[in-house]
Parts: C-alpha cells; structure tokens; sequence
C-alpha cells in the first residue's frame, strides 16, 4: 500500500510511504501569483507529483492529510490562504479518486509522544524512527518534512490490520 502523508500549506511537505518505508519526501509544490508574488500552492504539480507515484500502482493508495483549523493569533488572510491549500488537496484527490483519510494534529503527535514539545521535535523523532533518512532532514526548515513522515506512519502504524 503506497501512503501519501501530507503536511498541508505552503511551507508544507508531501511524503511517500510503502511498507513502512520513506520512499520520497517533497516539499509542498508551490508558485507565485500577483504583482506582489505571494506564493501559493500549485495544484497543477502536485496532481504530477501523485500521477509519477501513482501511475504504475496496482495496490491500494491512501492520502492522510493532516487536519488543521484556524488557531488563535493567526491573521484572517493566512488562515484564508492556508485553507485555499487544504481546499486545493482535497480537490486533488478528489478528481483523482484518491481515498482521504484525515488526522488531527494532537491524535498523531499523541501517538509519537509529541504533546507539549517544540516544533522542532518532530523532526528528532522521524529520525529515531528513520535513521536512514536523517541526512535529508538535517536542517531545523525540515521540520514540515518530518511532520509528513510521521504522518504516513501513524496511518501505517494504527491501519495496518484494518486495511
């Protein structure tokens, strides 16, 4: 079963899981638009990102897609943006019958004993868990990368016997 975890936003990732095992991760595709060149995410090369993946793929496909809502301090127009990128995802998967499954930032970080930790803990964790992948996770920026990894795992990890 090939896993798509996803950190959703513009500074986000996307990560490709199978057999319990990091196959790639990406940051989030993204492009600018406007005279002031705000970056949004680009729909278009994520849909190529999933159709390279995907194409020769026989076995089944989940999309877990870490589910976010508005936080407290955060300006109305980057919670805008951010949930046109959550939008821009679902729409994806949906045109391309990707089954979603959706999972709250407390439920996976519970699971990895992440409650109450700094942001950047996650990224220590995915490299306990996948030492191989370390050198691709070695600056603090990699973070959203690591929050993708243990996404996919979560759902590998909780999902195994259900699937």
């Amino acid at each position: 079963m090939l896993i798509i975890g996803i950190d959703p936003g513009i500074s986000g990732s996307i990560c490709f899981f199978e057999d319990g095992k990091i196959i790639e991760v990406i940051e989030m595709p993204v492009m600018t638009e406007g005279k002031k060149n705000k970056k949004q995410v680009n729909g278009a090369q994520i849909y190529n990102e999933f159709l390279k993946r995907i194409n020769n793929k026989d076995d089944e496909i989940r999309v877990v897609i870490e589910q976010v809502s508005a936080m407290p301090g955060q300006g109305v127009t980057s919670m805008f943006n951010f949930g046109q990128s959550y939008g821009i995802l679902k729409g994806i998967c949906s045109a391309m019958q990707l089954p979603m499954f959706f999972v709250r930032p407390a439920k996976w970080k519970k699971y990895f004993n992440l409650i109450n930790s700094q942001k950047d803990a996650s990224r220590t964790r995915a490299i306990e868990i996948f030492p191989y992948f370390s050198t691709q996770l070695s600056k603090k920026k990699d973070s959203n990368k690591a929050d993708a990894i243990l996404i996919a795992s979560f759902y590998y990890e909780t999902h195994q016997k259900e699937d």
